[in-house]
């Protein structure tokens, strides 16, 4: 049996159990305050009826000598104040209670789902959108928020409220009672008939913002090929699509959530004309004070009325759960590749890779596998290189190493040690990693090149990594040098700059094992070959792994190996697979025109 959204916030939000309890509490005492204001102006029309003869004179102010009609009145101002006070007081303390509470909450609730995403392994992303991510990170946990800063509070006071005043007319009169509570099981159970109704369309409501959010994302970051493609009108339409998806199913939403107000009115009419019309036959027939009857009235509207709220209520109510069942949903996906392992530092680590037996499947390829019972032993403090066709399942092999995606066959071990027996950022500290598409944020150069590298840096040391990317000359180009900030994705740079930062990066974290998966594929030939000459002094005496296209990159790796359809085809350096005159032989010539000697 699924859990109610709500229960699965409750529970989430156990550490804050004190500060609902705190609100709820200054929520009642403020209806308790809000109802009194009716009480006193019966009281009132009381004493100026009766004067000396009034309820308050004869049970409540003459046993302390508060008789006269003029001093009553002056008490009961006092007493006005003090609820006037009083429901002042706290309903500041409500609302900054509630206030409070509900930013705590989607704070923790955005970063721990955030955090949790984090840790889900890659397989995961396959088939997830991004926008729809952002939907559910943003959008979804505001939602919670704005029904707690107000939806709560209005909950807890129109129960309060019927509580009370149920209170005051059996005292008074239970015959009206009766009369004026009637409505109040039909106005509940239309409240929660619509309420039922509610909840599959929000879901679907929630569900279109997703698509609309995955859509606007997709777009704005391949704005460049729109553009180059002359596609705007295209995309324009794929939004109004996606747009038009969500406002139909908002359509749908609104005429359910639109009907509650007009039925819960018709109920409060006749409890309201109930109360009115006996009543008043009460009083005039001498069964009923005026001043009780004054009371009596304005507490049937102070009942009634308010539970008009229970349709924006019972609206803002249902988008917060289908809200929050997608936020909770996020949160309890399971993960996948644990973190926990054991400990070691990243000076105890020699670099040997072994891989035993490894095969690997994505999801999205079904029964193919990418990789196929690959045994291969790459030695420690050496360069190793991968090369083959794209889709071949070179930068797989890496992916596994770095643990992105767990292998369905096979194991790792990283200087004889399974890797999914380590810890994983442990792992990750270990690696260096260059990534064929470049990740940089919107922060300075000398923050972008020191990311990752968790011990304070010097200028200095940033300026050595930079040189040793090749980076220095456009660096110096820059408007602040190392000061200017990139922008969004360093969008301010181009291809061959971004990925020379992303290798300053690497560099900077000194790892002993060191992976470039097609490092330079974005730069020019000048620049490749300054690259290249740092990594000839980078790369020693340090386990290196090259993942390249273009095989004059590689012709100084230690050791070579061609991967053609997920299997290792051919190793060795690369004077040597020349003399074979197999698959690289072949792939050299294509791409230098050169034969072997």
């Amino acid at each position: 049996m699924n859990m109610h959204p709500l229960r699965k916030l409750l529970n989430y939000a156990a550490a804050y159990r004190s500060d609902f309890q705190k609100a709820a509490l200054y929520s009642v005492l403020n209806k308790f305050f809000d109802i009194l204001p009716e009480v006193l102006i019966g009281a009132a029309v009381d004493v100026v009826v009766k004067g000396e003869q009034s309820f308050l004179a004869r049970n409540v102010l003459g046993g302390l000598g508060i008789t006269s009609t003029w001093e009553q009145l002056l008490a009961l101002g006092v007493f006005n104040v003090l609820v006037w006070g009083g429901e002042s007081l706290f309903q500041y303390l409500y609302e900054v209670q509630w206030r409070q509470l509900a930013q705590n909450l989607q704070h923790d609730l955005r970063l721990d789902t955030y955090r949790h995403v984090q840790r889900l392994d890659m397989a995961y992303f396959e088939n997830q959108r991004t926008g729809n991510l952002m939907a559910i990170l943003n959008d979804d946990i505001n939602q919670m928020e704005r029904f707690l800063n107000g939806g709560a509070n209005q909950i807890i006071q129109v129960l309060c409220s019927s509580v009370l005043v149920s209170a005051v007319f059996f005292a008074m009169q239970p015959g009206i009672a009766v009369m004026a509570l009637l409505p109040v099981p039909l106005i509940l159970f239309g409240a929660f008939w619509f309420q039922k109704r509610l909840a599959p369309r929000y879901a679907e409501v929630r569900e279109a913002a997703g698509d609309v959010g995955a859509r606007l994302n997709n777009n704005l970051l391949g704005l460049a090929t729109i553009k180059a493609f002359a596609t705007e009108n295209l995309e324009a339409q794929h939004i109004s699509d996606a747009s038009n998806r969500y406002r139909q199913s908002n359509k749908g939403a609104i005429r359910v959530s639109a009907a509650i107000t007009p039925v819960i009115r018709m109920a409060i009419l006749a409890g309201f004309t109930a109360t009115l019309l006996y009543g008043g036959w009460l009083t005039l027939h001498g069964q009923l004070a005026v001043g009780a009857f004054s009371v009596l009235v304005f507490l049937t509207q102070r009942l009634l009325w308010p539970m008009t709220s229970l349709a924006d209520v019972a609206d803002m109510y249902q988008r917060s759960m289908a809200a929050i069942e997608r936020a909770m949903g996020l949160l309890d996906t399971p993960i996948n590749i644990p973190y926990e392992g054991t400990h070691f530092s990243k000076a105890s680590v020699r670099g040997e890779v072994r891989l035993e037996d490894v095969g690997f499947s994505y999801a999205t390829t079904g029964a193919t596998p990418t990789l196929r019972e690959i045994n291969l032993t790459i030695a420690a403090g050496q360069t190793t290189a991968f090369v083959g066709s794209t889709g071949s399942g070179k930068s797989t092999l890496v992916k596994l190493l770095l643990r992105f995606y767990e292998p369905q066959q096979g194991r790792i071990l990283l200087d004889g040690a399974p890797i999914d027996s380590l810890n994983l950022q442990d792992l990750r500290r270990a690696i260096g990693y260059v990534a064929q598409d470049a990740f940089l944020s919107d922060a300075t150069v000398a923050e972008n090149i020191a990311y990752g590298s968790l011990d304070a840096v010097s200028d200095a040391a940033i300026a050595a990594a930079a040189e040793a990317a090749g980076a220095t000359e456009f660096i110096a180009k820059l408007p602040l040098g190392f000061a200017t900030r990139l922008g969004e994705r360093g969008q301010k740079l181009s291809g061959g700059q971004r990925q020379r930062l992303a290798l300053a990066r690497a560099i900077l974290k000194d790892p002993p094992i060191l992976i470039l998966d097609e490092a330079t594929s974005a730069v020019d030939n000048e620049t490749e070959a300054a690259i290249q000459r740092s990594l000839d002094v980078v790369s020693r005496n340090r386990t290196t792994i090259v993942i390249a296209h273009r095989l004059s990159t590689v012709r100084q790796a230690h050791c070579i190996h061609v991967v053609e359809a997920g299997r290792i085809v051919e190793s060795g350096s690369h004077d040597a697979l020349l003399a074979r005159g197999g698959s690289y032989a072949a792939l050299w010539r294509l791409q230098t025109g050169e034969r072997p000697e």
